[in-house]
């Protein structure tokens, strides 16, 4: 069964300012995380948060199995900053998965 996807809200801001080929591959690998939340690509950061690389882009997700549920937090270029908030990372994808 397929997980479902879903997106923080700034994700959609990410997406805007990416040319159109960028958001289109990196729109593209998202989806495909429906089916394979964890392809060969894709490395474990912390607790169950991931990411996988897209040319320059970064998406850093959380998985909740239980929930069949894939929630991406952050689309960004990879810098010293992209993996600095890991920890609200998880918390922000717990409180919209569970609502805590």
């Amino acid at each position: 069964m397929p997980y479902s996807l879903k997106l923080h809200r700034d994700v959609e801001k990410q997406l805007k300012r990416m040319s159109s080929n960028d958001r289109e591959r990196v729109v593209e690998t998202m989806r495909s995380l429906r089916d394979e939340p964890q392809p060969g690509a894709c490395v474990h950061l912390e607790e169950n948060l991931y990411r996988v690389r897209v040319g320059d882009y970064r998406i850093i997700y959380a998985i909740f199995d239980s929930e069949l549920v894939v929630f991406v937090c952050k689309v960004a270029r990879r810098t010293e900053a992209t993996y600095r908030e890991l920890r609200a990372f998880a918390t922000r994808a717990r409180r919209e998965i569970h609502g805590k």
